[in-house]
């Protein structure tokens, strides 16, 4: 694919707004919903998966007007998308209400932590792949949250889906959560996961086998970063989960990158914008992401200037004489998709807010690496692991590292992952390439300071 330019979408992301303004200033319910957000950093466009309104010609010209296209609803009705812009689908029906669904992990987890009694019985079968519940309603106004393993679009329909079943979702996330991740074979552990992943696509769906799979490796990441477990279990006392989760990172080998992207693409994710950080930098990025579900995965890989013009994501990237940032925490530290574990998740938040609020939970977050009115990123401070005195014997050997590099890794270890937090605004849907080159660079072992857990300085 070639490069895919994405922009702010500002007339498009105002329109959102006023609809989810509205709700706000007719349902005191939804504002105390919306509040509680925010006490967690989080907002409450960031959670919303559909929007209904009542259909009319002004309505649609809006939509129209403001980039969004007409998609296939499951009943039948009218639903619009807007294909360059991270924001909800808007459904127009018949009805004069306005009704909000916002995304949560488990509606069972929500209903269990909600100070108060919600209004409505839980739509939908356990392990459904849409279930709904109404929580708040004022003045013609509704908001239902939504618990979605399977294509947004399903959270507009009428009758949730039961889809498969709880029995034959469990059997799949525990086989991926126990998927073997060798360290020093990854050509095994490419392998298994692909079969793992083939199997889980033909029971389970696409969609849901996609969902599942990621689940399965948030759960393995979470248990590498202690930022991530905070900020989890913050928002799990709202009973919300990872509802705002915005993409998952993996760092690749030149010689493995391929093979993971075979496996992302049989989850269904498609090769979407790519990245170089030029010539210095030495590496790149394919964005993938999944057309219905909305799960992207950002993965990382030493190039050369001249593989950045060919289909680096399928071709065999031979191994190279020296590594970049990219290919050193390889080395050091396994591959991402394999022991390692993914080098980041990133989440949509408020960026000041839950900055602050990280802070105050002991929690140290590094200068923003993007800091535009459209996106705002920012990685917590990095979580160092140990690494093998094999791995870094090879490294100093293959002259990746210097003596007293791996003298110093030796002892401090090297950091291995974070937690990104990420603020979009005006529905901007990319990414900032320049900035992203900049924290790379800032978090290279071979230029960390003596205490490698400290945030160095962007720029």
């Amino acid at each position: 694919m070639g490069p895919v330019a994405f922009h702010p979408e500002p007339t498009a992301s105002a329109l959102v707004l006023r609809m989810l303004d509205e709700l706000l200033r007719r349902s005191p319910g939804a504002r105390a919903f919306a509040e509680r957000l925010f006490g967690v950093g989080a907002r409450l466009a960031d959670a919303v998966d559909v929007i209904g309104v009542r259909a009319d010609g002004e309505v649609r010209r809006e939509l129209e007007r403001s980039g969004f296209l007409r998609v296939g609803h499951p009943d039948g009705g009218e639903l619009w998308e807007h294909p360059g812009a991270l924001l909800p689908l808007v459904e127009l029906g018949t009805e004069s209400g306005l009704r909000v669904v916002a995304r949560t992990d488990s509606v069972v987890d929500f209903l269990e932590a909600a100070p108060a009694s919600v209004l409505g019985a839980v739509e939908g079968a356990p392990s459904g792949l849409v279930r709904r519940v109404l929580v708040a309603r004022g003045d013609g106004a509704e908001l239902w949250l939504g618990e979605r393993r399977a294509e947004r679009a399903l959270v507009a329909a009428s009758a949730p889906s039961a889809g498969p079943g709880a029995a034959a979702i469990e059997r799949h996330l525990e086989a991926l959560r126990l998927r073997p991740r060798p360290l020093d074979d990854p050509g095994s552990g490419f392998d298994a996961a692909l079969a793992l992943v083939r199997a889980a696509r033909t029971e389970l769906g696409e969609a849901l086998a996609c969902e599942v799979f990621f689940e399965a490796e948030r759960r393995f990441y979470e248990r590498k970063n202690h930022a991530a477990r905070v900020q989890k279990a913050r928002q799990d006392a709202l009973g919300l989960g990872w509802f705002n989760r915005d993409h998952h990172t993996y760092r690749s080998s030149r010689r493995w990158f391929a093979a993971l992207v075979g496996v992302l693409e049989a989850l269904g994710l498609r090769c979407r914008e790519r990245f170089y950080a030029g010539r210095d930098a030495g590496w790149g990025a394919q964005v993938l992401d999944h057309p219905t579900t909305g799960l992207c995965v950002f993965a990382d890989v030493d190039l050369t200037p001249e593989e950045i013009t060919g289909d680096f994501a399928h071709s065999a990237l031979e191994p190279r004489a020296s590594v970049g940032t990219v290919g050193l925490w390889c080395e050091l530290h396994g591959e991402a998709f394999l022991a390692a574990g993914m080098h980041h998740l990133e989440c949509q938040y408020d960026i000041e807010a839950v900055s602050e609020q990280l802070r105050a939970a002991g929690i140290g977050v590094m200068p923003r690496f993007s800091n535009f009115s459209h996106l705002k990123q920012a990685f917590t401070q990095g979580e160092v692991w140990p690494v093998s005195s094999e791995r870094l014997a090879r490294a100093e050997r293959e002259g990746f590292m210097s003596a007293e590099q791996t003298s110093r890794l030796a002892r401090e270890g090297a950091i291995g992952s974070h937690f990104e937090v990420l603020e979009r605004n005006a529905g901007y849907k990319g990414f900032n390439q320049e900035g992203i080159n900049r924290i790379i660079l800032a978090t290279d072992p071979r230029r960390a300071e003596a205490d490698p857990t400290r945030p160095q300085p962007i720029g």
